[in-house]
């Protein structure tokens, strides 16, 4: 009964330091606690998520920002972004997640919906990013404002799922347009 209770206690106390959904999109602070819903319902977790993947039922969207080339590297130096190891058979439409999108970036998301989706707005749509990240949180929402039906948020994205010991891959960006 003892345990029952710490546990209790442990996610109310969890629960009271997560913050509410906002109304609109999150336009700062995007590394920090998220709300434990998404368009009012739970946002799902490692097992859910992992079950989606498993029955291939949904497409995976990881929203996760490139990095940046670094500032002042001299002209004609070879620079790699950091490789991006991520939930098997997802796609990665990176810097799509902020609150606000040039109007450039906002094309690139569209398109890559409809690409990825073949335009059936219907598809079963799970975004994710990394823990206590507001980029995939951004990105579920534009993609109901869009019109997809059955849009997902998964909080706790490649952190939980590899702290699960589920499967990783490389995964490379989906290109845009110019690229």
């Amino acid at each position: 009964m003892r345990s029952w209770l710490v546990a209790a206690g442990l996610l109310i106390a969890a629960a009271g330091a997560a913050p509410p959904e906002p109304e609109g999109f999150r336009n700062d602070d995007y590394r920090s606690a998220t709300p434990l819903t998404f368009n009012g319902r739970a946002a799902l977790g490692t097992a859910a998520a992992e079950r989606l993947w498993k029955s291939g039922d949904a497409l995976f969207i990881d929203t996760l920002p490139r990095p940046p080339r670094p500032a002042g590297l001299p002209e004609g130096t070879i620079w790699r972004p950091k490789p991006r190891d991520d939930i098997p058979g997802s796609i990665w439409l990176p810097d799509t997640g902020y609150g606000v999108l040039a109007p450039a970036m906002e094309e690139y998301f569209r398109s890559g919906l409809a690409a990825a989706t073949q335009s059936d707005r219907a598809r079963r749509l799970v975004f994710y990013c990394l823990a206590d990240c507001w980029m995939s949180w951004n990105a579920a929402k534009r993609a109901l404002i869009l019109g997809y039906a059955e849009v997902e948020w998964y909080r706790d994205g490649t952190d939980g799922w590899q702290a699960s010991g589920l499967p990783m891959e490389p995964r490379t960006p989906v290109p845009r347009p110019g690229e």
